[in-house]
């Protein structure tokens, strides 16, 4: 069997032959139109509008910050050269323009900053104020050849998916490249280093303008795609999106590139005194002052740097952080947890210092904002699990929970139990009855050594105190740790008392 691929209209001839073969006269198969072909390169034309964007940086920035905290200088700079891209884009489309400038620079991104702080988010957030597509790939994934891992065109394919087969809309689209410092090379010349080198060089034509072909000719899907396509139309249209227009943003964490801009600002401090007591207490961000020499002495090739002209830096996260992201009306985090539980028909509330003690051991996870995520799992797991099977329809979560979920978890249920033969009782008798905590503690303790419920003991302790209170014509009685000495003596004591007065 021939190693060669056919290409579409070989494939078109083949699958017709075969059919005719096994159907005979039963089917008929359209002939594609193999004179007139469209030529090469040829784009499909949308019905779709034109994408217009007007928005200015300062109203970007101001919707960024509603979402985002502690990342000011960082949701600056983004929003001031996003919105640039995308009016110059406008500026371009208008009639009496310059038009295309020769060697015109994109404002491709990069984002330096660890894991956790927002960086996906923030891009996220953007192309969804934009309304243009929004593709996340993941640096580690891609090779030079694209037969191991995935092609970086790929990327590019994935946008037009994203737009619902919109090109025209894909070629205003975002992508993000996550974990690009995974593909520095360390210098070495054989192994995965030539690979890493590989898939920088194969971004540098992607990143400028080039043409990516829908439909590559090692993707049989596609192929067949095309074979279909040809059956239902006749002809075959070779479809390409153009990158001039789509905007690259890649990050990292950059782990080990503060070691070599700590090397750098050290070698520019040799041959002058500086006044080490003005700095010696001052906590410095190195990250914060990465240049483009820096990224290249990290492993990056110099004309790939040279493609993303503009540098984001992205502060860690604190635990004063944490607790403002919690604490924001707009909280990822708070409003999908409220969600789950939504779900179950049950309504959820935060007290100001359950975020907080929330945010302090999200600190000490050391992911960020991701750490948020894990300790409200691991707080409100057992919750999620058990209250869906309860009558509980609301409950606060509060500093004791966090604390101590499974012993809060417990509280929560029996103060349910209690509320529950509260309204039996109600409903009986049309009398309030109360229990003080210190009693609610004691019957729950007699209920565990008996091995029964709380609902159990109660009506067997106060069998008789429907009638009796009733007898006492009162509306409301409290059950408090004294009357669980003798609660029978103690009721006939109460009713002889309110028949002598």
């Amino acid at each position: 069997m021939s190693s060669n691929i056919p290409n579409p209209l070989e494939l078109q001839k083949e699958i017709t032959e075969f059919l005719k073969k096994k159907y005979g006269d039963r089917i008929t198969v359209p002939e594609p139109d193999l004179e007139n072909p469209p030529p090469d390169g040829e784009k499909v034309k949308p019905d779709q509008p034109e994408v217009r964007f007007d928005l200015k940086p300062e109203e970007l920035e101001q919707y960024l910050n509603n979402y985002v905290v502690n990342q000011d200088e960082a949701i600056e700079v983004l929003a001031t050269k996003i919105c640039t891209h995308f009016n110059r884009m406008n500026l371009e489309m208008h009639p009496g323009s310059e038009g295309d400038i020769v060697g015109n620079i994109k404002s491709n991104i990069l984002m330096i900053g660890p894991t956790g702080v927002g960086k996906t988010y923030l891009i996220r957030l953007i192309a969804q104020k934009i309304g243009v597509p929004f593709v996340k790939g993941d640096a580690t994934k891609f090779s030079e050849t694209g037969y191991v891992g995935g092609d970086v065109e790929d990327l590019i394919r994935e946008l037009v998916r994203e737009a619902d087969g919109d090109i025209k809309l894909a070629e205003y689209g975002i992508v993000y490249l996550d974990e690009i410092d995974k593909i520095a090379s360390s210098g070495n010349a054989i192994g995965p280093e030539v690979s890493r080198t590989g898939v920088q060089r194969n971004l540098l034509k992607l990143m400028e303008e080039s043409e990516v072909e829908l439909r590559p000719p090692h993707d049989l899907a596609s192929q067949m795609e095309a074979v279909m396509e040809a059956q239902r139309k006749g002809k075959i249209e070779r479809k390409k999106i153009n990158t001039k227009n789509i905007l690259f943003v890649v990050s990292g964490a950059f782990a080990g590139l503060e070691d070599i801009i700590k090397k750098r600002l050290k070698q520019q401090k040799i041959g002058f005194e500086t006044n080490q007591s003005a700095t010696s207490n001052i906590e410095i961000d190195f990250l914060a002052q990465a240049k483009s020499e820096d990224l290249i002495e990290y492993g990056f090739e110099s004309e790939f740097v040279g493609r993303l002209p503009v540098m984001v830096h992205l502060n860690d996260l604190d635990v004063e952080a944490l607790y403002q992201i919690l604490k924001n009306p707009n909280s990822v985090v708070v409003r999908s947890k409220k969600r789950d539980f939504q779900a179950y028909g049950i309504e959820i509330e935060f007290e100001d210092e359950a975020f907080r003690l929330l945010a302090e051991k999200a600190y000490h996870e050391r992911t960020g904002a991701r750490g948020l995520v894990s300790v409200v799992e691991k707080t409100l797991l057992k919750y999620e699990k058990k209250l869906p099977s309860t009558q509980i329809n609301k409950f606060v979560i509060t500093s004791r929970m966090v604390k101590n979920p499974e012993e809060g978890l417990q509280q929560l249920l029996l103060n349910d139990v209690v509320k529950q033969f509260q309204k039996v009782f109600l409903e009986k008798t049309g009398i309030v009855l109360t229990f003080t905590p210190g009693a609610i503690q004691r019957l729950q303790q007699q209920a565990e050594q008996e091995h029964k419920d709380f609902v159990k003991i109660c009506q067997e302790l106060f069998v008789n105190y429907e009638y009796g209170l009733k007898l006492m014509k009162v509306s409301q009685f409290t059950i408090d740790e004294a009357l669980l000495d003798d609660p029978q003596n103690k009721l006939e004591k109460l009713i002889k008392n309110s028949y002598q007065h």
